[in-house]
């Protein structure tokens, strides 16, 4: 068994560190035009050791996830800000990034973003999953560089409209720092790895990472809260209806959905079922509505008249229900996932990590869903948990632990 972090290794300062304002080779100029795309290419692959990636997007002012800024920093390149917006192809740095290891925070929230401009990573390291997997106290930025380095990072601008331009020097010099730190970050969390003995899980997680990519969920329109307990099938296909026109009205005018008409309005107008224009105007949650009025009204028309063939099932077919409801369609799977769920829960908390970076619950429930009423059988237990993408390290800490449940679920 793998040994947990020593909690003498991190820094656990009583007083907070002031953060850094400005980095050390002051703010480096925006790269929006090919020629400065290549010099920053050409210093870029002069430089040596691995690549510090950040990107900033607009979330919650934009209508998508696009990349507004890209950090990058390399030992004997300096710090580039490249704006991709002007640019459109970026491949002569895509080339220059694919020669590197690139250090990422929370990976899985830049890399589509990246993607999205050809750049894709040849290997990398996470700077947050590493302190996951170690069991920190804190994974943020901010809070690993002040407690592994003694250096504090400002935040305030995390949430900012990036899509703006032109982009003010205190978001720049914070969107610099924020790669100005990970090259140091990463050598201690090496570090501290290989003395936890879990460098190796690790490296099973990063190189899961390069072939990563974001699940698509069916029926999106489903995820709106409220949509899971309208029971009618006409009232599901009105909320469907209004949800594809907000998302039609957002794409086209880049807005975030929930700012053309929040998710409240959707289940408020199923609900009230107004019977015109006028009544629907009157809703608390449509009253700032009059411009888009018809397009709403226009939407639960055409879910009141679809014909009932086409009208949406009250629930997926298919998938495996939410592990809430097992006790009414599948009580001995529920019975089994209590144990199983408790099992791996009090071995995460021995190893000091979370569930989820021990395993997927995911995973695990749909191990048990597909299974409950067979044989506990090793082997096929660990070939189904590796075709759901389930790390070896992994399956060698759970598996054991779903067997022994399994065979004396009580």
């Amino acid at each position: 068994m793998s040994d947990s972090p020593d909690p003498a290794t991190v820094d656990s300062a009583d007083h907070a560190v002031a953060p850094l304002r400005r980095p050390a080779e002051g703010i480096p100029e925006i790269v929006a035009s090919p020629a400065a795309l290549r010099n920053t290419a050409a210093a870029l692959q002069a430089g040596s050791g691995p690549i510090a990636v950040d990107a900033e997007r607009a979330s919650g002012h934009r209508y998508d996830q696009r990349a507004y800024l890209v950090q990058l920093r390399r030992e004997g390149s300096g710090t580039h800000l490249v704006d991709p917006i002007p640019l459109g192809d970026t491949t002569i740095l895509a080339n220059a990034l694919r020669e590197a290891e690139w250090i990422l925070h929370a990976a899985t929230q830049d890399l589509p973003c990246l993607r999205e401009l050809g750049l894709q990573p040849p290997a990398l390291f996470d700077t947050e999953l590493a302190g996951r997997l170690l069991g920190l106290p804190r994974v943020g930025l901010a809070g690993m560089t002040e407690d592994l380095l003694g250096m504090g990072l400002a935040k305030q601008h995390s949430a900012a409209d990036w899509s703006r331009r032109p982009l003010p020097a205190d978001w720049l010099a914070y969107a610099a720092l924020d790669v100005e730190l990970l090259v140091e970050l990463r050598a201690v969390l090496i570090d501290m790895l290989q003395q936890a003995n879990r460098w190796d899980w690790a490296q099973q997680e990063f190189t899961y990472l390069l072939t990563w990519q974001p699940q698509e969920r069916p029926d999106p329109w489903r995820r709106v809260s409220g949509v899971s307990r309208l029971n009618d099938r006409r009232d599901l296909a009105i909320a469907k209806e209004l949800w594809q026109t907000r998302d039609t009205i957002a794409q086209r005018a880049d807005q975030p959905p929930g700012r053309i008409l929040p998710n409240a309005a959707i289940i408020a107008a199923v609900k009230a079922a107004p019977t015109s224009t006028a009544q629907l105007k009157e809703l608390p949650e449509f009253r700032n509505q009059r411009r888009s009025m018809n397009n709403w009204w226009r939407a639960i028309e055409r879910g009141r008249t679809l014909p009932e063939a086409e009208l949406p099932l009250r629930k997926i077919e298919g998938g495996i229900p939410h592990h809430r409801n097992w006790g009414q369609r599948n009580p001995a799977a529920a019975q089994l996932l209590a144990p199983v769920r408790q099992a791996i829960a009090d071995h995460a908390q021995e190893l000091g990590i979370t569930h989820e970076v021990l395993v997927s619950p995911e995973a695990v429930r749909t191990l048990v869903w597909e299974r409950v009423g067979q044989p506990a059988d090793e082997v096929a237990f660990a070939e189904q948990l590796a075709e759901q993408q389930v790390r070896d390290w992994q399956i060698e800490h759970v598996l054991p632990l779903i067997v022994q449940a399994w065979q004396s679920p009580e």
